[in-house]
Parts: structure tokens; sequence; C-alpha cells
């Protein structure tokens, strides 16, 4: 039986440094791992975006340029500058610039609704908000609604709010002190948290996850998975870019897309939410002699992976179905299986080396293998803290210890296994939905009395259900809830099931007792 020692020691040889050394190989900032390429390989591919590619020496000159328009902008070091974008070649370049000019870069889904975008923007307090025109339709209307002005660089459209005036936030040499990315996740309150990551904690994640898949020059890698989430944002686009790979970035995820690129491009990798595999096998049943090429690995996080799916997925790719996890406020990665030690299991494998783990009872006691407990986190990985909210901040960072909330146990060799989770929080196709903010927004119909939301496991992913008593006397159909829904919420945090029921149960206290729901 290996023991997590043993995977440690593996991990030290393809690292190619003991886990004492691993800080040592990180840059002072991000940016500078992944433009020191333009002098090793500068005529290497780098980026490719909507049919365009820039190799790495096409990338410097494009983030000089991004830099300069940022700073004609207003833009200084320490300031909070909202990208609302998808992926594609603008958002890459300004998140390099923003890196080398000692900004912080808020990655802005630009699908989020405008009630959504309104509540983040008074939240991080930016010096400009920049849309990536370009790259995304939702990005476009939502400049065009607030008075953007369009903006014309050498490689894409964007466009520019004015400057606000807005203050920007003391600069850090030291990498482990400089935010570079501010995350932003609604929390278990419904409210936006910034969650600041810094230069080391992204850092961190993109050269282990990068060196641990082996990602050398020349590799391409499917970019698909949003970098406004810090999974794409440093675990796969960073990671990539640091071993001089090339990534494929991706603004919406097209199943039959996604298996011609595979093949015609010759991917390496394919990192994803299990929604996503299943989607791609239900295209390949309409093409049996398609042929996965160069891929070498596949990873799956963001969602419960279902052993069903791990199974008919490496039936079809020949290749072992690869599992992680983490959350926004660990960079993101905690833990993930290793290439050169598949499992057939769908445990998230082992912690990064580095990282630290312990597995605690309510009573605050370390527990043993194999008994479930809350997950306790602690390494280079782990968030500076919520923007401009110390408390929330202390709630959950002790003592360098980070608590998930999420139930876990370890296996006898060391493996995490997900048990469920304390918090509410529910991963739809690889976004964060959390049950306040859906509640508070059907709760507001006129003819809703108490409103309750879970998440139910569909074919490996997690649906929103809600559950809704109305008001006395009134009628009201699940469908037009949902309709009232859609005015506010981001489509992926519309319920895809409304359940009208007489009552809700209650405790005496006036809570709403979910656990009971689940069994309706």
């Amino acid at each position: 039986m290996v023991t997590l020692k043993e995977i440690w020691s593996e991990d030290e040889k393809v690292l190619g440094c003991a886990r004492s050394d691993i800080l040592s190989k990180l840059p002072r900032r991000l940016s500078h791992s992944i433009l020191k390429w333009a002098e090793i390989s500068p005529h290497a591919p780098a980026v490719v975006g909507n049919a365009t590619t820039l190799t790495y020496a096409a990338l410097q000159q494009a983030v000089t340029e991004s830099i300069e328009f940022l700073k004609s902008k207003g833009v200084r070091p320490g300031d909070r500058v909202m990208l609302v974008a998808e992926n594609g070649i603008a958002l890459m370049c300004l998140f390099v610039a923003l890196s080398e000019m000692d900004a912080i870069a808020a990655v802005i889904n630009a699908r989020l609704s405008e009630r959504e975008l309104g509540l983040i923007q008074q939240d991080c307090d930016p010096r400009i908000v920049v849309f990536t025109t370009d790259d995304s339709t939702d990005a476009q209307a939502h400049g065009k609604r607030l008075g953007a002005l369009a903006d014309q660089l050498s490689f894409a459209k964007v466009a520019t709010s004015t400057e606000f005036e807005a203050s920007p936030e003391t600069v850090h040499a030291d990498p482990a002190e400089q935010v570079l990315a501010m995350i932003y996740t609604t929390g278990t309150t419904g409210s936006p948290k910034g969650v600041m990551l810094t230069h080391q904690n992204l850092s961190f994640v993109a050269f282990i996850s990068g060196q641990l898949r082996g990602i050398s020059p020349g590799d391409a890698v499917y970019g698909v998975l949003p970098m406004s989430h810090a999974f794409g944002l440093s675990a796969v686009c960073s990671a990539v870019l640091f071993g001089g790979g090339c990534i494929h970035l991706v603004s919406r995820f097209d199943a039959g897309k996604a298996i011609r690129t595979i093949a015609e491009k010759n991917l390496v990798g394919f990192l994803g939410v299990p929604t996503m595999f299943a989607l791609m096998l239900e295209k390949l049943k309409d093409l049996p002699d398609w042929q996965a090429g160069k891929l070498r690995f596949m990873y799956s996080g963001g969602s419960p992976l279902d052993p069903d799916l791990k199974l008919r997925v490496e039936q079809q790719f020949g290749l072992p179905m690869h599992n992680g996890y983490g959350l926004t406020e660990t960079g993101p990665t905690i833990s993930q299986t290793r290439l050169y030690l598949p499992l057939d299991n769908c445990s998230v494998g082992y912690p990064l080396p580095g990282v630290e783990t312990k597995v605690v009872s309510d009573a605050g006691e370390v527990l043993p293998a194999n008994e479930v407990g809350e997950l306790w986190v602690k390494g280079p990985n782990i968030m500076k803290g919520y923007f401009r909210k110390p408390e929330q901040t202390a709630e959950v960072l002790i003592d360098d210890w980070f608590n998930t909330g999420d139930l876990v146990s370890k296996d006898d060799t060391g493996a995490i296994h997900i048990a469920g989770r304390t918090k509410e929080l529910i991963i739809r196709s690889g976004f964060n939905v959390y049950p306040p903010e859906v509640e508070a927004v059907l709760s507001s119909h006129p003819d809703v009395s108490l409103c309750a939301v879970l998440g139910e496991i569909v074919d490996g992913d997690e649906m929103i259900v809600a559950y809704v008593q109305l008001v006395a006397g009134r009628a009201l159909k699940p469908a037009v809830l949902i309709d009232y829904a859609r005015r506010t919420l981001s489509g992926y945090k519309i319920p895809g099931r409304i359940e009208i029921l007489d009552q809700l149960p209650t405790a005496p206290s006036g809570k709403i007792l979910k656990h009971q729901l689940k069994s309706i």
C-alpha cells in the first residue's frame, strides 16, 4: 500500500526539487515565468483564441501594449481593475499586463447578471472596468449598458469605463503579500466577497500543476474552464504557460468543438467539469472512428465525479480519468490524483506537495484515517483574505489554517474522499451557486412565503432544486417563478426544478429543515 510519504517522494522526482525548495522556484511575479519564454522560445505558440495564435514573442508585445493602454486609462500600481470577460486572448494579455504593473486583476465572468455585476463593482471599488467585447457578447452588452467607450488594441477590441476615484492598495515586493487576482464568490451570505490571491498563491499552484502534468514546450492544452475561476486561471492557463506550452482559450464549451480540437490540434490535455465529459461521450456515440490523437491526460474537477461516468470516459478515451479538489480560497488546488498513480476510485487524490491538511471533529480534535470531519488546510496556496472583510477572513483563517467547511475523510494511503459540505455550496457545471442568493431572489416574488434551495446530483452534476411555500390563497406555476428568477440571476443559478409545497418543514425556531426536504 502506497503512503503519502512515498507520494511526495515521487512528486519531488517529477518536480525536480524537494518540497522545501518549491517556493525558491517560484517567480517574484507570476508573469515573469510566462514572459521568460519570449526569450527562450520566441516563435513557439503560446495562446490560441478565436482562430488567432500568439507566439511567446507576440504575447510579450501584446502585454507591453496592454501595459501602455492601462496606464493611459489611469491605472497605477496597487489599483484594482475589473476585467469583465470570457476566455480569450484579450483577457490573457490584460491579466499578464496587470501582473507586470503590480496592479490587481478582478476577473469577472461576463455571464453574470446586471445585478450581480453591480454588487461586485460596488465591493471591488475598481480604478476602471474593461470589457473584452471581442470574446464575449455578454461583455459587449454590459459595456454598452454602462456607457463604456470602445478601444481598439492590435490584438483585440475592448470597451473601457471612465476612470473612477479609487484608492490603490499598498504594493509589496514580497510575492506572498502582493495580491495579483481577486476572484469573487458570493459566499454563504449571498453577498459578494473578493478572494485575494497573491502572486505566490497562484504561482505555487501553476508551477506544481504544470510540472505534475508534465507540461513542456510544444504541449497544447484545452482552456475552456473560465479564467474568472481560480481553477481555470492558475491550475490550467497559468500552468500551461509556466511550462512553455500553448493554451487553446475557449469562451464557451461546445462538446463537438472540443472533440474536433482534441484530435485536429493534437492536444495533450483536457481539464473540465464532469458535465463536459458526459456531453463529449454523447457526441462520440456518432463518431465510432474518432481517435484521441496525442491526448495523454484528462482531469475532472469543480463537481463530484460519478464512478459510472469515470468508467465510461476511461473506456472511450483509453486513458485514466484524474480528479482534483480545491476552493477559490485555496488558489484553488488542495489535492489531485497523480498521472504516475491513477486511482480506481473517485477520491480527489493526495494533497499537493507543500500543502498540509487535517481532518477535524466538531470538538476540534484531529481525526484518524477513515473518519469523517471538517477539512482544514495550510500552505502557500491559501488566500491572503477577503477584500476589505477582516471579520469574515478571521472566521475561516485561524493560525494560518483555512477551514474549508467541507466534510472529508482520508483513507489509509492519505487520499482525500469528499463526504459532503458543511456549507451549502452547490457546484453547477463548475460554477459556484450559493443557496441564500437564489433563495433571496425567489422569496422576493410577492406570491412566495418561504423558499429553500438544495443541490441534487443528476448525471454527475448538481442540479439546483427549489422548494417553495406560497402565500396563503395564492397560486403560482413553477415556470412563472423560473422566468422571474431569470430577470436577476445568471443562467447557471436558475433552478432546474421548483417544487411547490403546501408547507415547508420548519423547526420551532422557524428554521427550515432542509434535510427533511431531501426525502420528499
